[in-house]
């Protein structure tokens, strides 16, 4: 029995359908979703609005008071910006700040958190056009704050912070990827000595142990050379097996789709962090970055590629999912949809793979909050 939610955009927190009368409504519930962070100002406080550029040797901070003018620019440590906050907060000001998320991660943020400020990250903009300091982005960052706080929800756009848990989760999935290219570029390191050195080529995984034997022929000291790699590359693997095995783990009783391989759903699962902070198809579509670029103006309108704004990690794993289902999965409702394009020229197919990417993203989603069932959509389990 499928469940609809009649608008994409409204999300109940639960859903009935009663497609005959002489039988029970089906109620089904569905999370209520995640919204993005928002400030909560008491108009009884005066509010203290900071603007920060975070390079990793110190913090560049722009202070504003209330309505009044930015004062001068000041450089802090972390640890100076923080008990700064804890004696402005004793004051009694309600302190917002503001800084572009970067390598750094969240603890700056989670340590203002614990000062008593609010705390907001966005994703790095062009703040000054072709001049750029660390004194003039905190203070375009203090004054887009103060914007935002009189309620020009335009000048910016608080992205989620995930928690320690789900961040712990997604690195791990990260962590198998670096594993992976830096076992390809030991190999490689290997193969670009023995031809340099012997103008010979090495067999495919040379360091395994029937073809290690292989290569006692060659030169003493490039095998020298070899070894130190294939020791390098032995440690390596053993960690990304043992690594897998821990991921697998996540999704080892779950049903999932035939051709969606259990690395592939956990990496998707870890990037995400939650599906359920999607409150509809076009917030999904959107973080997947497989939404056309448009350039329009008049009656003219024109549609371009696609904007590579969301999650590039998402999308790569999308578009591969995408070519595994169109093999396995040969009742996919979307992809039936597309049955005339996928076979209307390489071109148009591969065009209309990422179009599937951006759709395998939201029914994915659909699927992972329980809003309908694999069979729902077409495909097959497992």
């Amino acid at each position: 029995m499928k469940t609809y939610i009649l608008k994409p955009t409204t999300t109940p927190p639960t859903v009935a359908l009663t497609p005959n009368p002489d039988k029970p409504a089906i109620v089904k519930f569905i999370p209520p979703r995640q919204p993005l962070p928002t400030a909560v100002i008491d108009p009884a406080k005066p509010m203290l609005k900071l603007g920060l550029d975070v390079p990793l040797e110190f913090i560049m901070a722009v202070a504003q008071k209330d309505h009044a003018n930015p004062h001068a620019p000041r450089k802090f440590t972390r640890e100076q910006l923080v008990a700064q906050v804890k004696k402005w907060v004793a004051e009694g000001f309600q302190v917002f700040c503001v800084q572009e998320s970067c390598g750094f991660g969240f603890v700056l943020h989670r340590e203002l958190l614990a000062a008593g400020a609010q705390s907001f990250l966005i994703t790095p903009i062009a703040l000054n056009g072709k001049r750029k300091t660390d004194k003039l982005d905190a203070r375009a960052l203090c004054l887009r704050l103060s914007r935002w706080l009189d309620g020009n929800r335009e000048e910016l756009a608080p992205i989620r912070i995930p928690s320690e848990v789900e961040q712990r989760k997604r690195e791990g999935t990260r962590r198998r990827k670096f594993l992976s290219k830096a076992i390809r570029s030991l190999a490689n390191r290997g193969h670009g000595q023995v031809s340099e050195y012997c103008h010979a080529q090495l067999p495919h995984r040379w360091w395994g142990p029937r073809n290690w034997r292989k290569l006692a022929t060659l030169d003493p000291w490039v095998l020298g050379v070899l070894a130190k790699l294939r020791e390098l590359i032995v440690e390596m693997e053993a960690q990304l097996a043992e690594l897998e095995a821990e991921l697998l783990a996540r999704v080892k009783d779950q049903v999932t789709p035939k051709g969606l391989g259990g690395l592939t759903l956990v990496t998707l699962d870890g990037e995400v962090c939650n599906w359920h902070r999607f409150s509809n198809r076009k917030q999904v579509g959107s973080y997947t970055g497989c939404c056309p670029g448009e350039h329009s103006s008049g009656n003219k309108r024109r549609v371009g590629g696609i904007d590579r704004l969301g999650n590039g990690r998402v999308r790569a794993l999308l578009v591969e999912a995408v070519w595994r289902f169109l093999q396995w999965q040969p009742n996919w409702k979307a992809a039936a949809k597309m049955k005339t394009k996928l076979g209307a020229g390489t071109a148009m197919k591969k065009k209309t793979v990422i179009a599937l990417a951006r759709q395998l993203a939201i029914d994915l989603w659909r699927w992972r909050t329980g809003r309908c069932t694999m069979a729902d959509l077409g495909w097959i389990p497992a």
